[in-house]
């Protein structure tokens, strides 16, 4: 497989609201900025989720940069995405390690063990479709399955910001002036301006509710005291696994969570970029896989395909490998600086659920694009019913569970929405 190698187009292209392919690429200083951006996209899910499993959340910034930076080079650089900390695995960290929910996971070992095992049978997978190929994808999941898994991505995450950023009807406020403030960058700017609108959009917040807060006493203020204190350079915290077979059991079946999202990831960028990457979909299970083992080998978290760096392709309609290579790289020098973790972290919530509520909204919207270009004629009542009951699960978030394992929103939409064209879509 030929790597990637990109055709730099001018940035007066950006001046015509052009698209940037995965093989093209803006120059360097343009494509150093896009990354940072998808850096601080992906920043605020992938420090949480180790927070919330008792991991080290400096590990896992650093991890996700090595995850990504393993899953381009397995990709030959064709497939545009990022690998951040998976919310799959949180539930059955917690249930494998009795976790009490605050500090260090003292019993980490036995998730990493399961993590590691997890990354293998997901390696398998992607062999398996890397050599039957992926002519079964099409017939199980055609623009109608698709389209639905895509929306409900976005559709089953944004809870998060509605109900667990905004503490307080300041907060809800803040979270209404941050959105509107994306939205006039990127109608009113034009050019890099206008592709840079989450991190501009986030960074104008953030001044006003300094000044709003700090300033005129309205709300929390605006805390950077961590931010002095952490140092510039330090070692994040390696932790070496323990492979228990009850915690593996317990583990492993998270595979199911992730082929689904890395599936629907791939189909939504497919949509969006309008290339074919349905060739490289065994290399992206298998890239995954690698970069989950490779990450729970060192003590980070499992790792998945982000979303939320789907939403800023959406926005910016710049789709350049050569982006994730740059933030890939800048997470890993990130992952050694706790000042750079301290800094993100001082980004006020409500301000960051603003941003949240932008990019997981345009994740759902490209889901009814694949219906839109596809012409899905739902006047035909299988792609009705198969739409209308995919949404509410995943917007939902259903669950069902097999003994200690959960299958959530996003997963029992995706083989949801499967099962039922499979059933539904017969000849009378």
């Amino acid at each position: 497989m030929a790597f990637m190698s990109w055709r730099e187009k001018s940035a007066d292209a950006l001046q015509h609201g052009g698209v940037i392919g995965p093989d093209e690429r803006l120059p360097w200083p343009q494509t150093g900025a896009m990354g940072v951006q998808h850096v601080i996209a992906m920043f605020g899910s992938t420090v949480l989720a180790p927070i919330l499993m008792g991991f080290d959340p400096n590990l896992a910034i650093l991890m996700s940069g090595v995850g990504t930076l393993i899953f381009f080079l397995i990709t030959g650089g064709k497939v545009p995405s990022y690998l951040g900390s998976s919310f799959a695995f949180i539930g059955v960290v917690i249930a494998a390690t009795s976790y009490a929910g605050k500090g260090p996971n003292a019993n980490i070992g036995l998730a990493l063990g399961g993590i590691i095992a997890c990354g293998a049978v997901y390696t398998l997978v992607g062999v398996i479709v890397q050599l039957v190929g992926t002519r079964w994808i099409e017939r199980f999941m055609p623009p109608v399955v698709t389209g639905s898994v895509v929306a409900v991505i976005g559709l089953n995450l944004a809870g998060i910001p509605i109900k667990n950023m905004a503490a307080s009807n300041f907060d809800s406020w803040m979270q209404v002036l941050t959105f509107v403030s994306v939205g006039l960058v990127a109608v009113l700017t034009r050019g890099m301006l206008q592709r840079l609108l989450i991190l501009i959009g986030l960074i104008v917040s953030s001044l006003l509710y300094a000044l709003l807060t700090n300033g005129l006493g309205l709300g929390k203020p605006l805390e950077v005291s961590g931010v002095l204190a952490a140092p510039w350079l330090g070692m994040p915290g390696f932790a070496a696994p323990v492979f228990s077979a009850p915690a593996m059991l317990l583990i492993v079946p998270v595979v199911i969570i992730l082929v689904a999202e890395n599936l629907g990831h791939i189909k939504a960028v497919t949509a969006m970029t309008g290339k074919d990457l349905d060739q490289y979909m065994g290399r992206a299970f298998i890239g995954d896989g690698i970069a989950t083992m490779v990450s729970g080998s060192a003590g980070g978290t499992g790792v998945t395909t982000y979303a939320e760096n789907i939403g800023v392709m959406a926005a910016t309609k710049i789709y350049s490998t050569a982006v994730f290579f740059v933030a890939g790289l800048i997470a890993v020098l990130l992952g050694f600086s706790p000042k750079f973790g301290a800094v993100i972290q001082a980004i006020p919530l409500p301000v960051m659920g603003g941003v949240s509520i932008v990019v997981f909204g345009l994740i759902a919207v490209a889901g009814a694009r694949i219906w839109v270009d596809n012409k899905v004629d739902f006047s035909l009542n299988k792609n009705l019913i198969v739409a209308a009951i995919t949404l509410i699960l995943g917007t939902g978030d259903f669950t069902l569970k097999f003994g200690q394992f959960a299958l959530g929103g996003i997963g029992t939409a995706t083989f949801g929405a499967i099962f039922l064209y499979a059933l539904l879509n017969r000849k009378a």
